[in-house]
């Protein structure tokens, strides 16, 4: 049975981590804390991150990267803005064609790369994949079912690491469209932080439904702009990944726009969250502006939670100028 590494003590690492190694599978659990390898080793627990939830006795938690070497499949678990980082001290960790499969949703800032090509840079001799779709760690930690996407340009690779970490509880699906599974991953999180802004506002459900198709759409409109393919996003990675985005608020994103809907300041609302949570929409938002602005696509919904987070403007200005759009042909 294949071992398997996980880069990424966090919460979501922690949950991937035991449903993994419920299947019998061995686990090597990489941590940055050292009080995290110790709870994890000694109480089973990742009291940090995770508390709460027995660990299996199969999951091993570690302090150095080279001690990921012998597992057969890498699973990335960092935040999107960490990952080029952590790629970097991984060079000399991976060999020839390993798969490496990130598990974070986003888009690098500095250079308005998604993260296979973050990846593809880094580690050009890796064989890269992408796992997307809408999960809650606690939920996956607590043996709950889930659905996710398995991305990889060669359909055998996603195959074969779906193979590999698939459990009863656990079901990856796969598909070739790298772009797309990564696109949709990115924007839902953007998207989230304008609905939880139309749920603490209290402007009704039909509205946050509404704010979801049209977030959709830029979804799409992207997509394809960048040779992704549209039928992609109609799965967990796109349609299943927004909708429980958007409307729970277990969702960092969903939540810290709710927070803003309530009339709290992003300052205290990030500081409150400071080395808890990494809520990714507030990052990703200035970046796919860049994208959206490369390929000459129309997103406003991404673009008034941009202006929001960075430009200071008022909440009620950016609904008001949302309201005030002209009206169109629907399309997608």
């Amino acid at each position: 049975m294949q071992k398997i590494g996980i880069i990424g003590a966090g919460a979501w690492g922690t949950a991937l981590a035991q449903s993994i190694s419920s299947s019998g599978r061995d686990v090597t659990l990489w941590a940055k804390e050292p009080e995290v390898v110790e709870s994890i080793n000694t109480q089973h627990e990742n009291t940090t991150y995770l508390p709460a939830i027995t660990l299996n006795k199969n999951i091993t938690a570690v302090e150095s990267l080279s001690q990921l070497s012998d597992c057969s499949t890498i699973l990335l678990v960092t935040p999107a803005q960490f990952v080029r980082s952590t790629l970097r001290s991984l060079k000399g960790e991976i060999a020839e064609g390993k798969p490496v499969v990130i598990c974070a949703k986003g888009i690098e800032i500095e250079s308005g790369a998604l993260m296979s090509q973050v990846a593809q840079e880094e580690v050009p001799n890796a064989t890269i994949a992408i796992m997307t779709g809408p999960t809650f760690a606690r939920e996956i930690a607590s043996g709950l079912p889930c659905a996710v996407t398995i991305a990889a340009e060669d359909k055998d690779v996603a195959q074969e690491i779906r193979d590999n970490i698939a459990s009863k509880n656990l079901r990856p699906y796969v598909t070739e469209d790298l772009l797309g599974a990564q696109i949709g991953g990115a924007v839902k999180n953007v998207i989230a932080i304008a609905c939880g802004v139309i749920y603490g506002r209290g402007l009704g459900e039909s509205a946050r439904s509404g704010l979801m198709t049209r977030g959709l759409a830029e979804m799409g409109r992207l997509a394809s702009a960048m040779g992704a393919q549209k039928e992609t996003l109609m799965g967990m990675c796109g349609v299943g990944d927004l909708v429980l985005t958007c409307s729970s608020l277990q969702s960092r994103n969903f939540s810290l726009g709710v927070s803003l809907g309530e009339g709290r300041s992003l300052n205290d609302i990030m500081n409150e969250r400071k080395g808890k949570a990494v809520t990714e929409g507030v990052y990703t938002a200035e970046a796919l502006m860049t994208m959206a602005k490369k390929h000459a696509v129309d997103m406003p919904i991404s673009e008034a939670v941009y202006n929001c987070l960075a430009k200071g403007v008022s909440i009620e200005d950016a609904i008001s100028e949302m309201l005030e759009r002209p009206l169109r042909k629907e399309s997608v």
